[in-house]
């Protein structure tokens, strides 16, 4: 019990880039035991999914260097105020299945190789807007 009220007590103190980083940034990409179960294990790990709460629709994992991603907000913001990184970045999309959103939760994995979007106060990221594909 002590160890769940501190786990609580430090998402409570966390900065947004801390929080950034604990629910989008896998670098270098954790391993699994079942490669189909990352999604799973890795958002319940993380603390993005917790019994009692609803299912979180979403969630992408990037699989590069923090530094990278803070490189990103040095970069010109598009219309929407988005700072894009320059090179596409290896990621885990997580998408829940099915159109429950009570757990247990499940989700299906894609591995891609896209840019990311992302909003940046006082030059860190602090949330994952998106993410594209490169131009051909």
């Amino acid at each position: 019990m002590a160890l769940v009220l501190a786990a609580l007590a430090g998402a409570v103190g966390e900065s947004r880039y801390e929080k950034f980083l604990r629910q989008h940034v896998d670098h270098p990409r954790t391993p699994v035991l079942a490669a189909h179960r990352y999604c799973e294990t890795m958002l319940a790990r993380r603390r993005v999914t917790a019994p009692g709460r609803p299912c979180k629709p979403s969630n992408t994992f990037v699989h590069s260097p923090a530094e990278e991603l803070v490189a990103a907000c040095t970069q010109t913001p598009d219309a929407g105020g988005f700072h894009s990184t320059p090179t596409p970045m290896g990621l885990t999309a997580c998408r829940l299945r099915g159109g429950d959103s009570r757990p247990p939760c499940t989700y299906r994995a894609r591995q891609l190789q896209h840019h990311v979007r992302v909003t940046c106060l006082d030059g860190l990221p602090v949330h994952l807007a998106g993410t594209y594909a490169p131009t051909q």
